[in-house]
């Protein structure tokens, strides 16, 4: 059961001022966890609340989770740590406060959900092929793109690769896109800097217009979109959305949810789209959305060979890949399909560097969850 919407303000990063926040779909109630030590099939959290294990009884060294809990405390951003193990909560930790009901802004986790909710799209006709031009899907009335943007698809707003001139990770493209007041326009007037398709170029704003396109196709808002199609399916009766001035919400790392929620979402990813009996997201597109679309392979802290797919960065392993939401400032989704594990570990990304953030995020991810997995 969900409750009207109310009103919260969420932060940027920088100096940007608060924006007026939609808190969509409280819950009445959350549910408890239920506890468990057997490792029979475990129980459905699309259709329940996560069944808890030890995680002994799903194959994890509990010294390494221990150091990892340590490791998070110690770093004093991380506010929660979640493993699942073989579709049960092994490990879960709350820090600086918080809890399990507490909403978390993840972000470009957004991102990720947004890559998810395409998908859908796709297998439910809204859209027809990642191929077709987004000129196809917004009118002028939304936006009047420019001669040489109306050749920009679905497919390279995916893989960031629009074109356009645009610094964001080093420069101060995101900060002035939130603060022009017009973020459609601010987009698509500024220039190509290459054709599209044919570079990465990191760019939130190209994933918001990603947003636009998804709601102007399906006749919905993305929040309700969301919850009709993806949510309500999850089990995830809680998000927020940031709204921006006039009629979209940020759809480049606009949304807000819980850590249990967040590894749901992982869970999916896992089983290949599929929420119990039901295809939520078809197959085919998870197994896209992993797959690296570019040649280029770099390194970042621990992550030795990590690429992009669709929305979402991918970290080649000598077991297989494993598939990383990745917001500022240490917020991440980590799927790993070779040891039937999620992790999620959210921050508070204020007040410290990001990247300190995320290597101290990555970090406890990689060198000390992953290799709890025995």
């Amino acid at each position: 059961m969900r409750t009207s919407a109310i009103l919260e303000e969420k932060k940027h990063p920088g100096t940007l001022r608060p924006f007026i926040v939609l808190a969509l779909l409280i819950a009445l109630a959350a549910g408890c966890d239920k506890s468990s030590t057997g490792v029979g099939e475990p129980g459905n959290p699309f259709a329940g609340p996560w069944e808890v294990v030890a995680p002994e009884a799903v194959g994890l060294d509990r010294s390494l989770l221990e150091e990892a809990e340590t490791a998070a405390a110690n770093q004093r951003s991380v506010i929660s740590l979640l493993v699942v193990k073989n579709g049960r909560l092994a490990w879960e930790n709350y820090f600086q406060g918080n809890t399990a009901n507490n909403l978390n802004d993840v972000r470009s986790v957004t991102k990720s959900v947004v890559s998810l909710l395409t998908g859908i799209a796709l297998e439910e006709g809204f859209i027809q092929s990642v191929d077709d031009s987004i000129a196809s899907y917004i009118s002028p009335q939304v936006v009047d793109l420019p001669p040489d943007q109306q050749g920009i698809t679905i497919r390279h707003l995916l893989t960031m690769s629009g074109g356009w001139s645009w610094n964001e990770t080093g420069g101060p493209d995101y900060g002035n896109w939130m603060s022009s007041g017009d973020y459609i326009q601010y987009l698509v007037d500024r220039p190509l800097s290459d054709p599209p398709g044919s570079d990465f170029t990191y760019n939130s704003a190209a994933v918001h217009l990603l947003g636009v396109v998804l709601a102007e196709a399906t006749g919905m808002s993305l929040p309700l979109f969301a919850d009709r199609y993806l949510f309500d399916k999850l089990g995830i009766e809680t998000a927020a959305w940031e709204v921006l001035p006039g009629e979209y919400v940020n759809g480049g790392a606009g949304i807000d949810l819980r850590p249990r929620d967040l590894a749901r979402l992982g869970l999916l990813m896992l089983r290949s789209g599929l929420a119990g009996s039901e295809q939520v997201v078809p197959a085919s597109w998870v197994s896209t959305a992993m797959q690296p679309q570019y040649d280029w392979r770099s390194s970042y802290g621990p992550l030795q060979n990590y690429s992009y797919g669709y929305l979402w960065w991918l970290e080649e392993q000598d077991d297989g890949m494993v598939a990383l939401a990745w917001g500022f400032g240490g917020q991440f989704i980590c799927v790993k399909p070779a040891a039937d594990l999620v992790v999620v570990v959210t921050s508070n990304w204020g007040g410290a560097s990001p990247d300190e953030l995320e290597l101290a995020a990555l970090d406890i991810i990689f060198n000390k969850v992953i290799p709890a997995v025995r």
